[in-house]
This record gives C-alpha cells, sequence and structure tokens, in this order.
C-alpha cells in the first residue's frame, strides 16, 4: 500500500510470509539485494526468517527513493512483516502477537511488566475485564511505546514508564511524555487478525534522540504533514 502527497510518497507495507510463496528464481532476486557479506548467514536461515529478510530488503530497495528526512521503521512479529518510511516525520512500526502467558497465568505474567506502564494504564487494563481482555488491553499499550521509542531512535533504556497513552476507545489516541501532552505524535492502532495488533507512531523530527537528529536535514515542516497514517 502506498499513500501520497506532494512531496512523494509515504509507504505502509505488510507482509503475511505464510501467504507470500515466491518461486525460486524470485526469491533468489530478492537475495541479491542484500549485501553479499551477509548470503552465507541468509543461507543457513530457515525458510520464514529468510523470507522476512528479502521482503523487507526488497520493498525498500524498490520503494521510495531518499528524500530530506526519509526514514523507515520495521517490524516482524510471527508471520507478518510490516514497514512503515516516511518522507519528512519521525516514524516507528510495532507488530506484537497476544500470546497467552505459559506456565503463569495473565496476573503473574502482566506482573513482569510492572515498572513499564504508569498507573492511569494500569488501572484501564485491569478495568478491561478478563484474562484476555487484560492481556488485549496490555498488548495494545505496549505496541504504542515500542512504536514511539523505535521512532525517534532510542535504545532500550529509554524509560517505557515516562510515556502515558490516552485514547477514546482506541482512537484518538495522544501521548504524555514525562506528564506533558505532546502535540507533536499521532498514533494508529489496529487489528491484523485474532491474534496481531500493529501500530503506527509518528512525530516531529525535533524528538529524535540527538544522534538520530543530526541524519535529518528538515526539521521544520507544517501541520498537515502530520495528518495521515
Amino acid at each position: 500500500m502506498a499513500e501520497t502527497h506532494s512531496g512523494g510518497a509515504r509507504r505502509r507495507w505488510l507482509v503475511d510470509i505464510a501467504r507470500w510463496c515466491p518461486s525460486p528464481a524470485q526469491f533468489q532476486a530478492a537475495a541479491a539485494l542484500l549485501p553479499p557479506h551477509h548470503h552465507p548467514a541468509i543461507a543457513r536461515l530457515d525458510k520464514k526468517k529468510k523470507l522476512r529478510i528479502c521482503r523487507i530488503e526488497f520493498e525498500l530497495k524498490n520503494g521510495t527513493a531518499a528524500f530530506r528526512n526519509f526514514n523507515f521503521n520495521t517490524s516482524h512479529q510471527g508471520d507478518y512483516v510490516g514497514i512503515a518510511s516516511e518522507l519528512l516525520c519521525l516514524v516507528g512500526l510495532d507488530i506484537v502477537c497476544i500470546s497467552k502467558p505459559q506456565g503463569e497465568t495473565t496476573v503473574e505474567f502482566l506482573k513482569n511488566f510492572s515498572s513499564y506502564l504508569t498507573d492511569h494504564e494500569w488501572n484501564c487494563i485491569d478495568r478491561a475485564g478478563g484474562s484476555v481482555e487484560m492481556l488485549t488491553e496490555f498488548y495494545r499499550y505496549w505496541c504504542l511505546k515500542e512504536a514511539f521509542v523505535k521512532a525517534i531512535g532510542a535504545g532500550v533504556g529509554f524509560g517505557l514508564n515516562r510515556l502515558e497513552f490516552h485514547h477514546v476507545q482506541w482512537s484518538n489516541i495522544s501521548v504524555y511524555i514525562d506528564g506533558i501532552e505532546s502535540r507533536n505524535w499521532r498514533f494508529c492502532l489496529f487489528k491484523l487478525d485474532e491474534m496481531h495488533l500493529a501500530s503506527i507512531a509518528k512525530g516531529h523530527p525535533e524528538d529524535a534522540v540527538n544522534s538520530f537528529k543530526r541524519t535529518l536535514s528538515n526539521l521544520v515542516f507544517e501541520e498537515k504533514n502530520f495528518m495521515l497514517h
């Protein structure tokens, strides 16, 4: 899927690897896009991992050309591989699988993440209903937080509890950073199937971490660039 505006094309790709069955020639063509020193490692991977890597590389090299702020983000979970790119905005993508905990209850599983969500978010999870609803609610918040952190170029050291998400039935999603609502971000959360969710975070380049920000050449643009996901 591609979306266009006056600056070019912003891209959104989602591939179900289980349904993507390239011929040997198509697979070799995709693998050829990878740097030669990666080929031996690719050959050792199982089919699903090979397809993930080759598909991402294929889409990026056959998609949008380089622009002033062009950046992209990828995610994969289960059979899904996703890519989102933007010409001006920061962009983060995350895919999660709503998997039931093994060997522990849902409550015990969620306690492992107690320091990553805020009191408000935990209250929303507690009020969601039964164990399945609580787990789904948790993964919605987790998916959004991961997409944000990936968008700004931060590593695992970024405190996820610094982010607090608010929403109206999971639309009109907003984020509070260190207790202050940010107007620089737009979020989209959607269901891929009964077990998978995906989120896209789209933000102003001024919020990128410094090492990432230095790679961007345009830090000023109009509000309309935030409008579409």
